[in-house]
């Protein structure tokens, strides 16, 4: 590469670190057996020291869970490491299979088909359906994921943008489309950045009255909510409703790989057409021994869905009483605005390297310029004590820099 590029290329990232939006992953080892805590390696140099993990999406601790990691173990012994390709080339294992079929079961939907991650899921189905349909056009919600905007991106379909979280104004975008067109409404249930929860009810019943195709994605409510944890759908008796759901292995089952759920005939659809499942690596069956064994254990647990819910709403309240301005959220997710990128990355270093604490800044272009945050994901493992040594840590940083207390 010449001279003349690697200098370009270096002032971009310059300037990126200027505006303290320069991604820095942090050296952290999970401990088996021992989430919400981690190893933090600071350098090759200095030694490594306990964090305790506040911002994964490991939501529920299952990645962690002693069943889990048994059904890997013993699917590891029984066949082995890779899949050896994709599922058209090297044959679908009989646990893809069981996995999809339970999938299909969690969603009360006829079939399933999975990907290797929640991203390929959306951008793939996204471009193949609104790609292969005639005179698609799509409505998508302003606060959809980056893997969902570029799925219908590159459909190359027509595309309206959603208020977020506005079915009103869904109603009149559809309004101004001729009826006979066929459309294709995408939304998620839950959005991970401000943890607030779609109105999907009434997202639902525009959809009906324009008859329209409604695409939704669960991935963050996914396993935390619902009788069986089938997501905000499931609680909310809408599974019916929504023509597809997508959603991950990734978050609340602990694993990684992403899904949709639907009708036969539309699962067939997009296994035949869609080249992000054609032309990539199927799961290992490690992962999905995994998956399956994390799906029928979080299913059957609502007392772990109920601690969750407790320990989120435990921080919420003591970080209000602290002063510390969170963000209004109905979920599991605890956004701590902030509103600059300097500020945020140091409140993360400070928490990093005097507290122990692990928690990663929000900046652009994840969230809006001038809504930078902090986003702390509380989890059933995390104690009391954890809780009050996060609080009590973060305002502790907050007043050395400086920044506003809530009133």
């Amino acid at each position: 590469m010449s001279f003349k590029i690697e200098k370009l290329l270096q002032q971009q990232l310059d300037q990126l670190k200027s505006e303290g939006r320069y991604r820095y992953f942090a050296n952290i080892q999970r401990l088996s057996g021992r989430f919400p805590q981690a190893l933090y390696r600071p350098t090759d140099h200095e030694k490594p020291y306990e964090v305790t993990i506040w911002c994964s999406n490991d939501y529920l601790g299952m990645g962690q869970h002693p069943k889990v990691l048994e059904a890997m173990h013993a699917a590891l012994d029984t066949y082995g490491a890779g899949a050896g390709g994709t599922r058209n080339i090297s044959g679908t294992h009989h646990l893809l299979v069981e996995l999809e079929q339970e999938l299909a079961l969690l969603h009360q939907k006829p079939a399933a088909l999975l990907f290797s991650s929640g991203y390929v899921s959306n951008e793939a189905t996204l471009t193949t359906l609104a790609k292969m349909i005639p005179d698609c056009v799509v409505f998508s919600d302003e606060c959809n994921h980056a893997s969902m905007i570029a799925g219908i991106r590159h459909s190359g379909a027509e595309k309206h943008i959603i208020k977020h979280s506005d079915p009103g104004h869904l109603r009149k975008l559809l309004g101004q489309v001729k009826s006979d067109r066929l459309k294709l409404i995408a939304l998620e249930s839950l959005y991970s950045m401000e943890g607030d929860i779609a109105p999907l009810k009434d997202f639902c019943k525009v959809a009906e009255e324009y008859e329209a195709l409604l695409y939704l994605d669960e991935v963050h409510a996914v396993g935390m909510y619902g009788s069986q944890g089938g997501g905000i759908s499931d609680r909310d008796g809408l599974t019916s409703s929504c023509t597809i759901i997508e959603g991950t292995l990734a978050k609340a089952f602990g694993l990684m790989g992403g899904y949709i759920t639907g009708s036969a005939g539309m699962v067939d659809f997009i296994r035949s057409f869609a080249p992000g499942f054609i032309f990539t690596t199927s799961l290992p069956p490690v992962v999905a021994a995994g998956a399956l064994a994390s799906i029928r254990l979080v299913k059957k647990d609502q007392q772990l869905r109920n601690r969750h819910q407790q320990q989120a709403a435990c921080l919420k309240k003591m970080l209000k009483a602290s002063g510390i301005p969170i963000m209004p959220s109905p979920s599991h997710i605890v956004p701590v605005m902030v509103g600059d990128p300097l500020q945020c990355r140091q409140l993360s270093e400070a928490l990093l390297k005097r507290h122990a604490i692990y928690v990663q800044p929000i900046n652009f272009p994840t969230v809006s310029r001038g809504t930078e945050r902090l986003r702390f994901t509380p989890s059933p493992l995390h104690t009391e004590e954890d809780i009050k040594h996060l609080v009590k840590s973060l305002r502790l940083e907050w007043d050395r820099l400086g920044l506003k207390i809530a009133a």
